[in-house]
């Protein structure tokens, strides 16, 4: 007989001819001189120099070991000390017990949800990314979770992540937020032949997702179409003044006519207007001629009736000197100083008579 010797923190097993005998736990051992001993650190993966199965065979031997198996179809997460360590592929694997604290997650590839006991932090890591799928649906929107073209799901904001397998996996979103559309560009004929380039613009919001997304197939499509075929429908029972002069009657009747369809299809409208009426070149030229027009008639008629009042004014005047002679001679005397004021030297030629008609001008009522 010969002794072996195992220390703390190994394993010992016995082999005779090739043939596995027993186990030795650590302390001193008594062993045949034609047996092997084969040690093993358990703070390492026992990797087995036979079969597995033939050494499991061994009661004592299998109570030292964890057995992980993983499946086809399965990962299994190994910690260590409570760390995660590495991802087990299919296959089977031992690891002694004892020394180091070992713990096994398994996570299931055929199910499309994740082990809930697994951290998610934990699944943002290399080793797992290419088994995992991740959908982020941000703050302002809703999603619809679908499996195999089915709706399973409504997803609210957040970070979402499922096994990656042969199961089709999609994530629908829609932006709840107050959103704008453009409908631009609209050449629509008048009830009078006018031909008229409108710009239109509504702001909406989805307030029912599946509606929106699983009921109607391109629903900002269905709203612009809507949207066109309301305006062309009323723009061509008007008038081209009628336009013009009441554009309110344009928002209102779209409104009325949107705003039902849109909620079909899981929108809302928040606000219709017009942004721009644009005419042709020849119609611009036109509607400059009738406002230039326009605004000569009002230029005389505001001349008219200025010279009116004045004609009326100057009437009054002359009835007034006509039953009053001083009031006559003062206006004389007005007209004269408006002369005089205009004049730099004065020469008088004649005889008396002439300074007798000034004299009689400046001092009214006086003789010479």
């Amino acid at each position: 007989m010969m002794t072996q010797r195992i220390q703390e923190g190994k394993l010992g097993l016995v082999f005779r001819n090739g043939d596995y005998r027993r186990v030795l736990k650590p302390g001193q051992h008594f062993v045949n001189p034609f047996d092997e001993v084969k040690v093993y650190d358990t703070a390492l993966p026992f990797n087995a120099p036979i079969a597995l199965e033939l050494l499991l065979r061994d009661a004592e031997l299998a109570a030292l070991l964890h057995i992980v198996e993983v499946g086809d179809n399965q990962l299994v997460l190994k910690y260590r000390n409570g760390n995660f360590q590495e991802v087990l592929k299919p296959g089977r694997y031992a690891f002694f017990k004892g020394l180091i604290e070992l713990k096994f997650i398994t996570m299931d590839l055929g199910e499309i949800e994740i082990n809930k006991a697994i951290d998610r932090d934990l699944l943002m890591k290399p080793a797992l990314l290419p088994y995992i799928r991740v959908y982020s649906v941000d703050p302002h929107e809703q999603g619809i979770l679908m499996v195999d073209g089915e709706a399973k799901a409504l997803l609210q904001p957040g970070v979402y992540f499922y096994a990656k397998n042969s199961t089709v996996i999609q994530v629908l979103k829609a932006d709840l937020r107050l959103l704008q559309l453009e409908v631009n560009g609209q050449d629509i004929l008048t009830k009078d032949k006018a031909a008229l380039r409108i710009n239109f613009n509504t702001q909406y919001r989805v307030t029912d997702i599946r509606k929106a997304l699983l009921e109607t197939k391109d629903f900002e499509k269905q709203l612009y179409v809507t949207v066109q075929l309301a305006l062309r429908e009323f723009i061509g029972t008007k008038t081209l003044d009628e336009i013009l002069g009441n554009k309110e009657e344009v928002t209102a009747y779209v409104d009325a006519t949107v705003k039902e369809k849109a909620e079909a299809i899981g929108v809302a409208i928040k606000y219709n207007g017009i942004k721009d009426i644009i005419l042709p070149g020849d119609m611009k030229e036109i509607m400059n001629q009738v406002l230039i027009a326009q605004k000569k008639a009002e230029a005389n008629t505001i001349m008219r009736r200025e010279e009116t009042a004045s004609t009326r004014s100057l009437l009054n005047t002359a009835k007034l000197m006509e039953e009053n002679a001083m009031l006559f001679k003062l206006k004389e005397m007005e007209y004269v100083e408006k002369i005089a004021e205009k004049v730099n030297t004065l020469s008088i030629s004649g005889n008396a008579k002439v300074l007798d008609q000034l004299k009689e001008i400046f001092s009214p009522g006086k003789g010479p």
